[in-house]
């Protein structure tokens, strides 16, 4: 009998996850090709035979996306399944029906069918959109956690743009193995903070592998999300990001809405920086959508750590990567800071641009005096070290989450953003997890 013939549209991260747990195993299927899309460089290879199971002795062929509608009529393909995040509806609508005029059907996985179940808690953290606000989230909630005793391991939404069966299961405690693996500066940028911080955090391919030893040494496993997509884990506490720069989006992104629908409390934050008719707007589209939902409403106070490097110059603002890209954030909390701080100007960074950075401004024309720092491979980051070296500014203010200082020279005065969530008023999120809590202390 003919296997039904599948391609799975994604970007080195949901796609991977849901063939391991759906696929993998599963004769009914054949899956023919993976598509990539939105990181450079993870298109033209193999998901290996060694995680793609007995049923893929020659691996699977990854091919870049804009061969959908080719290799549907080539494979013959039954079902093309959809499976990355932090798109438009509209985006999702318009690949669906590319899919069909070829010829194919179009799906997209639910949670029944794509997340694992611990034996131990779990506390989820996920946002509506890139950029949001997730990460300082995840660190108060593992900072709660730990400060009322409780052994927290930190399982990360997967990056695994390098060679990916070296990175079936990544462990790590301590920043030695961010350069033993080694990392992205957009992974580093998840695992520095929470290193720093004293947790260990697991990342990888296979989630199901992932599961069975990070569940071995925590008594909660605290989910960080990636971009706006759905947990792998099953959480018994789902908690979701909003942000009222961006009002609407909570409505019209995937899988964003439906981290919104599903989430037990959402988190309303930089209210600090938000005007009030913004806030309420998404105040008002939570409530509508979710009802049951607990509110906290919180700000993202701006930390610089040298402000006279910034007061009276010329500055090249280098923002997070992902936030300024697929985030579609004109800005972030370098361009707040630089402004607050008493900047003279800021540096327009496009005519300096080097190599694959000129790509991303032309990919994302809504940038403008900002640098993305973009880093999903050593050619990438020596090219972001070349062009902050070309503008012609007087001090660069770095706000990334990681310190781009250690991964790259900067030889003009710079100085570093931190932001953090504080919340404001109640509920807090010490009173959301309190439940999670009391299951530690009466299990």
């Amino acid at each position: 009998m003919r296997r039904t013939r599948v391609i799975i549209m994604g970007a080195a991260g949901r796609d991977f996850h849901n063939f391991n747990v759906l696929y993998r195993d599963n004769p009914e299927y054949e899956v023919v090709a993976f598509t990539a899309t939105q990181i450079p460089n993870i298109d033209d290879r193999k998901y290996p035979a060694s995680l793609a199971g007995e049923l893929y002795p020659d691996g699977i062929p990854i091919y870049p996306e804009d061969e959908l509608a080719e290799l549907v009529r080539r494979f013959e393909v039954d079902q093309v399944v959809f499976a990355y995040s932090d798109v438009s509806h509209e985006h999702v609508m318009h690949k669906a029906s590319e899919a069909i005029a070829s010829g194919a059907s179009f799906l997209l996985l639910g949670p029944r069918h794509t997340m694992l179940r611990s034996r131990v808690p779990v506390v989820a953290v996920c946002a509506v959109r890139t950029g949001c606000g997730k990460s300082q989230t995840t660190r108060r909630v593992t900072d709660i956690l730990r400060a009322r005793g409780a052994r927290v391991v930190v399982v990360r939404h997967p990056m695994p743009y390098g060679d990916l069966v070296a990175q079936r299961v990544q462990r790590f405690a301590n920043l030695e193995d961010l350069d033993r693996y080694p990392c992205t500066i957009e992974e580093r940028e998840e695992y520095e903070p929470h290193l720093r911080r004293g947790n260990v955090v697991y990342a990888g391919v296979d989630y199901s592998e992932i599961l069975r030893q990070a569940e071995s040494e925590a008594d909660v496993l605290v989910w960080d999300g990636g971009n706006n997509d759905l947990p792998f884990f099953r959480p018994d506490l789902h908690i979701v990001v909003v942000d009222p720069h961006r009002p609407g989006h909570e409505l019209s992104y995937h899988p964003g809405e439906a981290n919104l629908r599903m989430a037990d409390a959402v988190v309303i934050n930089k209210e600090d920086t938000a005007s009030w008719q913004d806030i309420e707007a998404v105040r008002q589209n939570v409530l509508r959508v979710n009802p049951r939902a607990r509110i906290v409403d919180a700000a993202s106070p701006i930390f610089v750590e040298e402000p006279e490097v910034v007061r009276g110059r010329r500055v090249l603002v280098v923002e997070d990567g992902p936030t300024l890209t697929h985030g579609e954030m004109g800005y972030g909390a370098g361009t707040v800071a630089a402004r607050r701080f008493g900047a003279s100007e800021l540096v327009d960074p496009r005519p300096y641009l080097v190599g694959t950075l000129r790509d991303t401004f032309a990919a994302y024309p809504h940038l403008g005096r900002v640098l993305p720092a973009m880093g999903y491979g050593a050619q990438q980051i020596r090219e972001l070290e070349e062009t902050i070296a070309a503008v012609p500014a007087d001090a660069v203010v770095i706000a990334t989450p990681v310190d781009l200082r250690r991964l790259i020279k900067i030889e003009k005065p710079s100085t570093r953003v931190y932001y953090e969530l504080q919340e404001i008023g109640r509920p807090t999120l010490e009173e959301i997890l309190e439940p999670i809590l009391q299951r530690l202390v009466h299990p």
